[in-house]
């Protein structure tokens, strides 16, 4: 996929304040549940999305690369991976301000 195409998908991914929750819910614990993400994002966000709500708010996560999942047996586990907002960050690297001189 051509890195302007990943780049739209991630900021469409985190245009959404339910999903940027979902972020920070998993950098605050990373490799949780559906079950888990519903209950924590309920009660330390008041979100309160449906489970199906939030299971396609983590479909879009995921295909943009900001979540990866593992499944073990009946449950499946996500993970955050933050990479893609590196890359955004190193797109545009800091350079000094010529005006300033």
């Amino acid at each position: 996929m051509p890195i302007i195409e990943r780049v739209s998908d991630v900021f469409e991914a985190i245009a959404v304040p339910a999903r940027r929750a979902i972020l920070d819910e998993l950098v605050d614990r990373d490799g949780q549940t559906l079950f888990e993400l519903c209950t924590r994002l309920a009660m330390k966000y008041q979100i309160g999305l449906t489970r199906q709500a939030i299971s396609q708010h983590l479909d879009v996560l995921e295909s943009s690369g900001l979540v990866t999942t593992i499944r073990q047996g009946k449950f499946k586990f996500h993970f955050v991976h933050t990479e893609p907002i590196g890359a955004i960050a190193e797109r545009w690297p800091k350079q000094t301000d010529k005006r300033s001189r």
